[in-house]
């Protein structure tokens, strides 16, 4: 699934991050790609969930000052 947009309701947020935990607790939670290795590390599960649900402070670019 592709990543949500920041501008997504906080319900599709927490539901995203939801789906991402239940497939780490199923097995089926791969770093990467569908072909990269399983995650194993809750830790990792859940950075992997923010990222997908646009929660994570990574990634972001920050306001310009203006000069």
């Amino acid at each position: 699934m592709p990543k949500l947009s920041r501008k997504a309701g906080k319900k599709a947020k927490r539901a995203r991050m939801g789906e991402e935990m239940h497939k780490f607790k199923h097995g089926t939670l791969h770093s990467g790609s569908k072909k990269g290795p399983i995650v194993q590390s809750r830790k990792q599960a859940i950075a992997i969930g923010l990222h997908q649900s646009g929660q994570s402070k990574y990634g972001r670019k920050g306001r310009r000052r203006k000069r």
